[in-house]
């Protein structure tokens, strides 16, 4: 779990001028049209997603997005799996039942090695019996499902489509409004696909996002017109303050919702009991890849939460119990909302329990007090993305 940063410092792409080496990565195809607002990029799944633009406080971007609505051009990777076994296949693949997807719903899929360590996860869209769009996190997958596809009926590729979130409280009012229907797909409920007309164009959207607030996200294929596309959401998002912001201002509010994050959270080296995923793994099924290693795995969790209330805690920064190192941080931040340090641990071994103190590795680089809490830090019946939430928080 490697990362680039010492607290202190990080290593992040920026765009320069003329040419030059730049092979085996991608660009977004919204890109040209956010080049100028000076933005910081993470390289996930050898595409660029933004992490910042200058002259844009991170902070800010957390209140638009628990406020009205923020959109990240995002480095997720839909692979396009089609034919008649292309069920069978992701079946084989995830630990998860995707039978029970229906058409036009999505599905968590989470992928393990046949010793039960993880691979990926990410959502699964059925767009009919025999066709599905698999939208990983960062991760290795397309060579393995093309391993195990040997013998199967089924076509495996990169569909070349891109994929952005539009996120927060506002986040439908701009969907309806962008909509030739001027209303909401029907249904479309959480984890729902659907079709849209945005300004003469047909896109599929979906009830999903990283942040667990109020969202969708939405797909640019091949044959969209990006510039008339982006140029009719962002009329539609002017008048519930619909802004661009990049993946620091979200990476907040994903660690106060527990949401993992694939390469970094887990690996390999974890199994989906491990990291609190347990809930996806349907040992009833048949057979899917990693079955055995898990029937026998620990079935406890050893990732959780981290409050920390004087500072941010240090990601791969040490958590001390009793005197002994029982784990490190995997993910931190400092909560706006909360006001609090927020951070996510995997611990050495489970049996810890919520409000069991500690002392965690800060980035200040010193040591401060803190205690084991609870995934997620609040909205724990996910009521704020399923739209049942309605109080807005206010900015202190």
């Amino acid at each position: 779990m490697l990362g680039s940063g010492d607290g202190k410092t990080r290593s992040v792409v920026r765009n320069l001028t003329g040419s030059g080496w730049d092979f085996n990565m991608s660009r977004h195809r919204f890109h040209a049209l956010e080049a100028d607002m000076g933005p910081s990029y993470t390289v996930y799944n050898r595409r660029f997603m933004t992490l910042n633009y200058e002259h844009q406080d991170v902070v800010d971007g957390y209140w638009k997005l628990r406020q009205e609505a923020a959109v990240l051009h995002t480095g997720e990777l839909p692979l396009a799996f089609e034919g008649p076994d292309a069920e069978r296949l992701l079946d084989l693949l995830f630990t998860k039942d995707i039978t029970k997807v229906k058409t036009m719903r999505c599905g968590y899929g989470l992928a393990c090695y046949h010793d039960g360590g993880l691979i990926v996860d990410g959502v699964l869209m059925r767009l009919a019996a025999d066709r599905f769009w698999y939208v990983q996190a960062d991760g290795d997958f397309y060579s393995w499902a093309r391993a195990h596809a040997v013998g199967m009926d089924v076509k495996i590729s990169d569909p070349k489509v891109y994929v952005s979130q539009v996120q927060g409280p506002r986040s439908l009012d701009i969907l309806a409004s962008a909509s030739a229907s001027g209303k909401l797909p029907e249904p479309f409920g959480y984890f729902a696909v659907a079709k849209v007309d945005f300004g003469g164009q047909q896109v599929f959207i979906t009830r999903t996002g990283y942040t667990n607030e109020l969202g969708w996200e939405f797909y640019v294929e091949p044959h969209h017109d990006v510039e008339a596309l982006w140029a009719h959401l962002e009329t539609a998002g002017k008048p519930f303050g619909m802004t661009l912001f990049g993946l620091d201002s979200m990476h907040i509010r994903r660690i106060e919702a527990g949401i993992l994050n694939a390469g970094t959270d887990f690996n390999e080296t974890t199994t989906p009991f491990d990291v609190g995923l347990g809930r996806f793994v349907d040992m009833d099924k048949d057979h899917f890849i990693g079955k055995e290693a898990l029937a026998t795995a620990p079935k406890e969790p050893r990732s959780t939460g981290l409050k920390c209330p004087t500072a941010e805690p240090l990601i791969q920064g040490e958590v001390i119990i009793g005197g002994a190192l029982a784990g490190r941080v995997t993910a931190g931040a400092f909560s706006p909302f909360l006001k609090h340090g927020t951070g996510i641990v995997l611990l050495d071994k489970p049996g810890y329990v919520a409000g069991t103190p500690l002392q965690v590795r800060c980035v200040d680089g010193a040591l401060h007090d803190g205690e084991l809490h609870d995934l997620p830090f609040y909205d724990a019946e996910a009521l704020i993305p399923r739209g049942k939430a309605e109080q807005i928080p206010q900015r202190a």
